[in-house]
């Protein structure tokens, strides 16, 4: 007869055998997963790496990458050596371009876990100061927390809380145009420097010589310069940020070389940073401050809001990014959209049209006509898509080995998705060299981002590095389209002899690419629109406040702006 303790005796020793069985299980199983790993990592590095040009010793293909419109060289090479994928090698780095937009979402949307991170870029944000842009910071949670507040602030629904400061920028655009109607390139560098730094900062720029301004696109400047991919070998061979600058000297040409630049850089950098910003903390401070991102986020901090990305170096940074990110890329964008509708006139003319059979007589476009003018939409869409804004975009960085397509991806590689040629494959886009509104409208002239495809799916960036202003972004440049159109005829110009002179499509090669400047004529259309645009100020205001209640509402909804509990 089994006795309780008999029974309770069993029943140790069984469980005694099962915890034995259980740990030599979990111990065969790690050992074989370990094994599974390494015999992987084994048969990768026997994968062949993407095709690609052969370089030379050490420096690989440093030589054959060319300084300007790489991105076509790119594509030129794909074609040749009859791949999406490409792969380069730059002194030692490997570089992977991705050339069309399947390749593209596998790895940069659906493996985004291992392509969200940045190339190191050490002379951005070590040598110059740029480590306060979220830009180029690696993935992970300190990235995160910039991410999320800019994203709080930006997102769809977000965004329009910010169309008073676009109303008003357009207007003053609008002036600029009538006072100095041959300053295109430097009258919308102001319009969208004048929107980003009071959405920012709350600060209202002065109508010419702003020092903020100024201070703002001299940093910008900069980093453009330095952003494109092998512009400086310490990219490409960061040990050299440790040599001496004494020991460069004999090896440039300009005797100091990338780090003398890195210094006087830094300083015009970390003014642009930190002066706005310590400008809104005096203004917190005494009572003066404007609402905008930074007061924002201040008074998120002071009500005590569980979330540890409203930290004030988080804020510093996250505001100097939605300059940087905001500014150049508006100005590329409408500028090579002016010179798109310089070259079609009947585009003009038939935009005109449009505006004219739905905006009231002594009114300027607003964004309640956004869905009643379909063609000026499709005419935003078609300037991103003709001449984008990052033809490669900033590259994508993967920390560990990976495998596509029967190639190897190593560790350490630089991910360049060419967003020129996703926008310009002629079997998504018929006459992709064309500027051709229509292709995103149907035959009765509605907007149709199916056909041929939204250019939102390269024209912003990928995966989880995609841009959070994007909604802003669109939205400033739709209404600032809308408006010039509405208001001003834009023509070629004409020679003395009363000939028109066909502008060239003539683009600087940077990280941002925008045109150079170019023959135009721009002028009211009418005497009374001279007269809406003199008033277009005072309009802009009052327009505006319409849009009161939209702001407070969305406001309400996003933030708790309750009182700190002590």
């Amino acid at each position: 007869m089994l006795t309780s303790e008999t029974l309770s005796s069993l029943a140790e020793r069984c469980v005694e055998v099962w915890s034995n069985h259980t740990l030599l299980l979990l111990g065969v199983g790690t050992t074989l997963a370990i094994l599974w790993i390494d015999n992987r990592k084994r048969q990768r590095q026997k994968l062949p790496l993407p095709p690609g040009p052969k370089g030379l010793p050490l420096i690989g293909n440093m030589l054959d990458i060319p300084s300007t419109c790489e991105w076509e060289k790119y594509h030129e090479w794909c074609k040749e050596f009859d791949t999406d994928v490409l792969y380069l090698n730059v002194a030692g780095t490997h570089m992977i371009v991705l050339d069309n937009l399947e390749v593209t979402t596998d790895l940069l949307e659906k493996r985004s876990t291992l392509y969200s991170s940045r190339a190191k870029f050490p002379m951005i944000r070590e040598l110059m100061g740029w480590d306060f842009n979220f830009t180029f910071m690696d993935y992970g949670k300190h990235w995160q927390k910039y991410r999320r507040l800019v994203h709080q602030a930006l997102h769809s629904t977000a965004a329009r809380q910010f169309r008073p400061q676009l109303i008003k920028s357009t207007r003053n655009l609008l002036n600029s145009f009538l006072e100095k109607p041959e300053s295109l390139i430097p009258n919308l560098r102001h319009m969208a420097s004048e929107t980003i730094l009071d959405i920012a900062y709350g600060i209202e720029v002065l109508p010419t010589g702003d020092p903020y301004v100024d201070t703002a696109e001299q940093a910008l400047h900069y980093l453009c310069a330095a952003a494109m991919p092998g512009a400086f070998l310490v990219d490409s061979i960061p040990i050299l940020k440790y040599v001496p600058e004494w020991f460069l000297w004999p090896f440039t040409s300009n005797g100091g070389g990338f780090k003398k630049k890195a210094r006087e850089w830094k300083v015009v950098v970390r003014r642009f940073a930190e002066r706005p910003f310590n400008m809104v903390k005096k203004g917190i401070a005494d009572g003066t401050a404007k609402p905008s991102f930074v007061s924002n986020g201040f008074a998120q901090m002071e009500a005590g809001v569980e979330d540890d990305a409203y930290q004030e170096d988080i804020i510093m940074g996250a505001a100097g990014t939605l300059y940087t990110g905001g500014t150049d890329t508006t100005v590329a964008a409408l500028t090579a959209c002016m010179l798109a509708l310089v070259k079609n006139p009947e585009i003009v003319k038939k935009a005109q049209q449009q505006l004219d059979s739905v905006i009231q007589s002594g009114h300027l476009p607003d964004f309640h006509d956004e869905p009643l003018l379909p063609y000026i939409t499709a005419i935003a869409k078609e300037a991103l898509r003709w001449r984008e804004v990052l033809p490669i975009s900033v590259p994508h960085y993967i920390n560990c080995e990976d495998e596509y397509k029967g190639y190897r991806i190593p560790a350490g590689s630089w991910v360049i998705p060419n967003a020129w040629r996703m926008l310009h494959n002629e079997n998504v886009y018929p006459d992709p060299f064309k500027f051709i509104p229509e292709r995103f409208l149907t035959k009765d002239g509605k907007l149709d981002l199916k056909t041929q495809p939204d250019p939102s799916h390269a024209c912003w960036g990928f995966g989880r590095r995609i841009c959070p202003g994007r909604f802003l972004a669109f939205e400033a440049m739709w209404v600032a389209i809308a408006s010039i159109l509405y208001v001003f005829d834009i023509e070629k110009k004409r020679d003395e002899a009363g000939n028109e002179i066909e502008p060239l499509e003539d683009f600087q090669s940077s990280l941002v690419v925008i045109s150079n400047p170019f023959p135009y004529s721009i002028k009211p259309r009418s005497k009374e629109k001279e007269e809406l645009i003199k008033n277009s100020a005072l309009s802009g205001r009052c327009m505006a406040f319409e849009d009161t209640w939209a702001v407070i509402a969305t406001m309400l909804y996003l933030f708790d702006i309750s009182k700190k509990t002590k």
